[in-house]
Formats: C-alpha cells, structure tokens, sequence
C-alpha cells in the first residue's frame, strides 16, 4: 500500500514538472511576442550623432559619430565595456584601420543605468540615402566578477541626408517713406527634406544684448505680417512668401536688418529652431512728376518750357529732359541737362523747337521724358504726354519788312528834308548880306 502511494506521488511529480518546462519553453521561445532573455545589455537604438543630438549625414561625409544606446538591465554593475560595429559596404573607420569600427565607454554602467558607445564613421561619396543594416556586438565584464561577456545586436539605421536652410529677398532694396511689397524666397539646398516650416517675424532682439543695433534695426518699421506658415520643403527646390512693409525716413541709405525664427523638423523628426536675417538696403525715395508745360517766344524762337518737382526725400541725380514729336509732328527730339532733383524744390526746364523740314503750326502731339539715376546709380524714367500749340513764325518774318521800309522812308524823307532846310537857310543867309551892302 506505501509502495502504491509512493509512485502515485512520483509520477505526480514528474508529470507537474513536464507541464512546468513546456509552459516555460512557450514563454521564451523565438517565436513568441512575449519573448524573453536573462541578458545583462539591452539595446535601444542607433543613430548618426552623439548621445546628446542627432545629425543629418550626407554622401561623402568624413568623421562622422555614430552612436549605439544600450541600457544594462542585470542586477549588477558593468565595466570594461567595449563595441565592435559592422556595417555594410560603403561606410568605414574614420582611422581607415580594418573593417570593423571600435568604441570603448570608459565609464561603468550602474546597474539599470544607460549607456552609449560613440563610433566614427566614413560614408562614402556614392552611398544612397536610404536604410541599411547593421550589427553591433559588446563585450563587457562583471564587477565583482572575472571573466567577459559578450552580447550582438542587430538593427537597421539611414543615411538621411542633409537639409540646407537658406532665406533671402527676391529683391533686396526697399524705399523709405512707402509701403514696399517683399517677397522672401526659403530654399533647401540639401538632399534631405525639411518638414512642417514656421517662420516668425522675431523683433524681439534688442533685448538680448546692448550691441542689438547691430543684429536688428526694426524700431519704427512697419510690417503687415509676423508669421507664416511654410509647410514641407523637398530637397533642391524653394518655397516662398510675401508681405507689405513701411520703412520710415530715417532709415535712408542704410540697411535693414529683419531676423526670422524658423521652426521645422529635420529628416531624422526631430524639432529644430534657428534664425537667419534678411538683409534689405533702404534707398531714399524719388517721386518725380513734370509740372507747367507751356510753349512761349524766347529771344525771338519759340520753346517748350515746365517744371520738374522731386517730392521724395533724396536727390535724383544727373537728370536730363529730352523733348520728342508723336504721331504726325515734325518737331526734332531734343534733350536738355537739367542736373539734380532736390526733393521739393521745382527744376525749370526749357527747350527751344526745332523742326524736321518745314516748320508747322497748330497742334503737335509730343513726349516728354526725365531721365534721372537714385543713389544706386539705378536710372528712372518718367513721362508726361501732352499736345502744344504752335504759331505760323512765317508772318512773323514777313511783317518786319514793311516795318522796316517805313523807317527807310521815314529817314529818307528826314535826309531830304534837312537838306531842303539848310539850303533855305543858306538863301536867307546871301539875301541878308546883300541887302547890309
């Protein structure tokens, strides 16, 4: 009856301990997702950067860190840690020895503490920015323990490429004393896209440091919008945006400095903040106009004269108007050098009339345009079409010649009627001598 009982209960036992080791086998097995390992190194991830950052990598790119992040999940504390890391082809030491790339962490790694080995890495010029395979392996020691342990990892990283962020006006000079149109083009240069673009107007500089008037001079600027939202930028291509701005007088002939904050995402996901200034060089404002345009009779030849008035707030500079015949008119184009256009000062002009042929008169249509450069040497242009009267000069001429013969006949008949009166007086002479002897 004991001999009975005695192997109910070792098969019991048996069977209990069959049932134990299958169900422990389920939970660690390869192929289930709950697996689990009794290792003393877990990895966490992989990527081109320190411990602190990650960065873009490009084709051709020499010496770049690329760091491993492991964590050591054992109930004691590691040391002599060291990595070995092979990649495919295409990468390779930065110290060009081998074909594996080494790091050593010269630090212990507290039990459950993270840790990192940093390796320096050669990418080669012809390399795709895409995913690649690689395997890490790390040797290790116990404290409190001899021997070295070793654990391998496989995972997958990119090469992501290298954005290129980079603003500037499409056209750089703005004009004090009115509202200016800007358009800013926001180009990426690099081989990596850039995501979600936000950019803020940041007037806020001049309190970060006393030399601000050298990193912005936005005081009295007006600007009819702060922020705008760009969105994605591919590589190679740009993207732009606009807005209207009032630059006060003062600000002339200097240049404007305007910061922009831009916020994105980087290839890696990754928030990043920078700033980059747009530069404009503020010219003084020319606002010509062409006053008083009338024809009178100088020094006996008719002319073309006006006004030239600058209501802006810098000279223009070597100014010419030139007078020119439309439609049907005969007049000879001509040009007169007036010089500078001080701001509200008018400039008088005029040009004497010439013909092509035959004089004509009546009505001429003609044109006339002031010619005149701002302080960038840039030449302006203005014109004022009108229509002028003419006279006939012909008659003129021709009604000085009876004018004329009248004096001759005028002094004629004086001559001759001085001469009668000495010859008279001659007579009279004679006859009182005679009449005395």
């Amino acid at each position: 009856m004991m001999i009975s009982k005695l192997l109910a209960f070792i098969a019991i036992f048996f069977i209990s301990h069959i049932v134990f080791i299958n169900a422990y086998a389920q939970t660690t097995g390869s192929g289930s997702p709950f697996e689990r390992t009794f290792a003393d190194v877990k990895f966490l991830d992989a990527y081109f950067g320190t411990k602190d950052e990650k960065i873009e990598v490009d084709q051709g790119d020499k010496n770049v860190p690329f760091t491993v992040v492991l964590a050591n999940i054992g109930s004691q504390d590691i040391s002599g840690i060291r990595g070995e890391l092979s990649f495919p082809s295409g990468f390779a030491p930065a110290d060009g020895k081998g074909s594996l790339i080494l790091a050593d962490n010269d630090s212990n790694a507290l039990a459950g503490e993270v840790f990192t080995l940093t390796f320096f890495v050669n990418v080669d010029e012809n390399i795709e920015i895409r995913q690649y395979p690689g395997t890490v392996k790390v040797e290790y020691s116990r404290i409190r323990e001899s021997g070295q342990r070793d654990a391998f990892f496989d995972f997958k990283f990119k090469v992501t490429g290298e954005s290129v962020l980079n603003l500037k006006a499409v056209d750089p000079v703005l004009t004090s004393i009115k509202n200016n149109p800007v358009v800013i083009e926001v180009s990426n240069l690099g081989t990596a896209p850039i995501s979600n673009v936000d950019i803020v107007l940041d007037n806020t500089l001049t309190t970060i440091s006393s030399t601000a008037q050298s990193i912005t001079n936005l005081e009295n600027v007006v600007f009819d919008q702060s922020h705008w939202d760009i969105g994605n930028i591919e590589p190679k291509s740009t993207k732009h945006f606009a807005f209207n701005v009032y630059v006060p007088d003062k600000l002339k002939d200097e240049s404007l400095h305007a910061p922009l904050k831009i916020t994105y995402f980087n290839a890696h996901g990754d928030r990043k903040t920078v700033t980059r200034t747009v530069d404009f060089y503020i010219n003084g404002l020319i606002d010509a106009s062409i006053y008083n345009v009338d024809v009178i009779d100088l020094s006996g030849k008719q002319t073309v004269i006006g006004e030239v008035l600058n209501e802006g707030n810098v000279n223009g500079l070597f100014a010419f108007v030139t007078l020119e015949p439309l439609g049907n008119s005969n007049i000879k184009k001509s040009t007169q050098y007036i010089d500078e256009l001080e701001p509200d000062s008018p400039v008088p002009f005029n040009i004497p009339i010439e013909f092509e042929g035959e004089p004509k008169a009546g009505a001429h249509d003609v044109r006339l345009t002031v010619r005149y450069k701002d302080s960038l040497r840039n030449e302006n242009t203005i014109t004022y079409d009108t229509t002028i009267s003419l006279k006939d000069t012909s008659l003129d001429k021709k009604s000085v010649l009876p004018d004329v013969t009248q004096f001759i006949i005028l002094a004629v008949a004086a001559g001759g009627g001085a001469a009668a009166f000495a010859i008279k007086k001659r007579k009279k002479s004679k006859k009182a001598v005679n009449q005395t002897s």
